[in-house]
């Protein structure tokens, strides 16, 4: 059993520093036996490896962050700014009073050497993220620890003696990295209950060579809330000023968000009423969040509106989507139709609002959603935009008057514009502006929060 331990082991760690080697650069091979073979670690990389099993022959196990971007075992990351890589293995020792270890090993001299060791309690390594929050050019680690609770424990340590400092410790349910005082330094602004059971966003800067809390704001989400399918949104206002929008969501039907800005050093919820102590940005939850929709740098957030009922009391929607000036007051910059199930979204033009209607029809291989609008001889279909699956989508794509929007590996877009419709009625669209005004929904890449 242990020897099989150490293989698996070994592979673990060659994947690992494989992917982190610019695809194993450097380990190109010269003859067509070296293709069915595996490449070498060079001799610095054995030497970690055997260091690692080392541990691994003392009892320990990998235990790689479960959440975050960096979710590797074994992570490459130049910690002191002197361009060499320090390795750090992630792993956990089940019967020590604190199980879990990050091991930090330097290089010198063309090989690695354990240098120090972070020691955490708790059920796992939740996530790491690294920052360079005073600006010194060493790397310090945010370390988040999952707890029994639903709250992580949020650890930051700096590295430049010979053991790690703990700069800060503190509770959250999500926590980000951000400048919003746009002083090219990263803060932290960690979330989690007040006392009162008040959700509460804490802001922490490097201040007389730690991380002190600078300041703090109420928001009207609650840890519940931001926990489940809430977000927390990097993103910037209408004159460019910094901001997080946070959105929480309720009953997995509504969506509550709060901005945060900075209003002269404090943290400052511009949407939060003085009347009734809440956001003013409530809206029905749509799986939409924040977002650059149009391309101007700025963050507007979704607002459904209802434009149609089906028979069987399904709502279809167009979303407003609003950008936000730093008194709060709110502007609709654009309108979509977003197919979420589908994978796309339209860009509305002006003036179809209040004119259009949808539905969306749905088979086996086949997802339509028809465009409509009302004349004096009742409701005209003049547009419809289907998502084909299946064998044969590249000829049901093109069938009748179809054309093609978009080609994906499993799915082909097309649409097609009636031509009668669209001949009488004055607010039609052409060919090359429905392509213009197409665009599928892009999944943001996310391992998980911090």
């Amino acid at each position: 059993m242990k020897n099989k331990l150490r293989c698996l082991a070994a592979v673990s760690l060659f994947s690992a520093l494989c992917l982190l080697l610019s695809g194993c650069a450097g380990l190109k091979p010269e003859t067509a036996e070296d293709l069915y073979s595996l490449p070498s670690l060079p001799a610095e990389y054995r030497e970690l490896e055997a260091s690692i099993n080392a541990l691994i022959e003392e009892g320990a196990e990998y235990a790689a962050p479960t959440s975050g971007s960096n979710i590797q075992p074994v992570q490459l990351v130049d910690l002191d700014g002197d361009g060499q890589e320090e390795a750090l293995a992630f792993m956990r020792k089940p019967n020590e009073e604190k199980p879990l270890k990050i091991y930090i090993f330097s290089a010198s001299n063309g090989s690695y050497h354990r240098s120090a060791v972070i020691e955490g309690s708790g059920s796992a390594i939740f996530s790491i993220v690294y920052s360079d929050f005073d600006g010194d050019g060493y790397t310090e680690l945010a370390v988040g620890w999952k707890t029994a609770s639903e709250m992580q424990a949020l650890t930051i340590y700096a590295l430049r003696g010979q053991q790690p400092e703990e700069l800060l410790r503190t509770t959250y349910v999500k926590y980000v990295l951000t400048d919003l005082d746009a002083d090219g330094r990263s803060e932290l602004v960690a979330f989690r209950a007040d006392t009162e059971g008040m959700g509460v966003a804490e802001r922490y800067v490097w201040q007389d060579g730690t991380m002190a809390l600078k300041s703090s704001c109420k928001i009207s989400v609650t840890m519940a809330e931001l926990s489940n399918l809430g977000r927390v949104v990097s993103g910037a206002l209408q004159d460019g000023t910094p901001a997080l929008f946070v959105v929480g969501v309720s009953d997995s039907t509504t969506a509550i968000t709060d901005i945060l800005v900075d209003r002269d050093g404090e943290l400052d919820n511009i949407v939060l009423s003085d009347i009734t102590g809440i956001s003013t940005e409530i809206a029905r939850f749509l799986s939409l969040y924040p977002t650059d929709i149009n391309g101007d740098k700025t963050t507007e957030a979704p607002v459904p509106a209802l434009i149609a009922m089906s028979e069987g009391g399904q709502g279809y929607y167009r979303i407003e989507w609003r950008g936000y000036d730093s008194s709060g007051a709110s502007t609709r910059v654009a309108s979509t139709y977003h197919d979420v199930e589908d994978g796309w979204y339209l860009v509305l033009p002006e003036s179809w609002l209040n004119q259009v209607t949808v539905r969306r029809d749905s088979g086996p291989e086949e997802a339509t959603v028809t465009f409509s609008y009302r004349d004096d001889t009742g409701t005209r279909e003049f547009l419809k935009i289907s998502a084909v699956t299946g064998s044969s989508r590249e000829i049901k794509a093109v069938r009748g008057g179809r054309f093609i929007l978009s080609r994906q590996a499993e799915t082909v877009y097309s649409a097609e514009l009636m031509a009668e419709a669209n001949s009488v009625w004055p607010l039609s669209m052409t060919e090359d502006e429905l392509r213009a005004a197409f665009s599928l929904i892009t999944g943001e890449w996310l391992a998980g929060d911090n």
